[in-house]
């Protein structure tokens, strides 16, 4: 069966309507990185779009550019919506959004991780979106004080070593 096929039969499955990306019903609080990598997000997403529509006559990219353009639309409302969150201004001895935090789990495993608008999270990259579990049980904590970090493979005691704001 040759690739051409394939791929037919691929974007017929796809159908006409894409369903849109959903977005947060909570503040969309955003570290500085956090907007910045919106806008480039925004911004390179327009220019794929522009080059797309110079492909008029081409079902797979009019199918791309359809995808492109949700994907644009997210990532407006998205910029449109952010809160900037100044770290400067909070109290430097707590755990706050936008705070690195370094932990030690009960058997002397150390984790660290940021507190991060819900885009940027990326638990690969240690960092942890605000509404998560993790984030909501360590904010307004300070170094020294121990927290339940309740989880679905079971509850972790977690000690804070450290807390810093970049």
């Amino acid at each position: 069966m040759s690739r051409a096929f394939l791929n037919e039969d691929k974007f017929a499955e796809a159908g006409d309507e894409l369903v849109e990306r959903p977005i947060s019903a909570q503040p969309n609080y955003v570290t500085t990185n956090g907007f910045k990598h919106l806008q480039e997000e925004a911004q390179r997403l327009e220019a794929l779009r522009n080059n797309l529509a110079a492909q008029q006559d081409d079902a797979f990219a009019t199918q791309r550019k359809a995808e492109v353009e949700r994907d644009l639309r997210y990532y407006s409302a998205r910029l449109e919506s952010a809160i900037v969150v100044d770290t400067s201004t909070h109290p430097q001895d707590e755990i706050r959004f936008g705070a690195i935090v370094s932990m030690e789990e009960e058997d002397g495993q150390k984790l660290e991780f940021a507190i991060v608008g819900e885009d940027e999270a990326d638990i690969a990259q240690h960092k942890v979106g605000w509404t998560s579990p993790l984030a909501k049980a360590l904010i307004g904590h300070k170094v020294g004080e121990t927290i339940v970090w309740k989880r679905p493979a079971g509850n972790a005691t977690l000690e804070i070593i450290s807390i810093r704001y970049q």
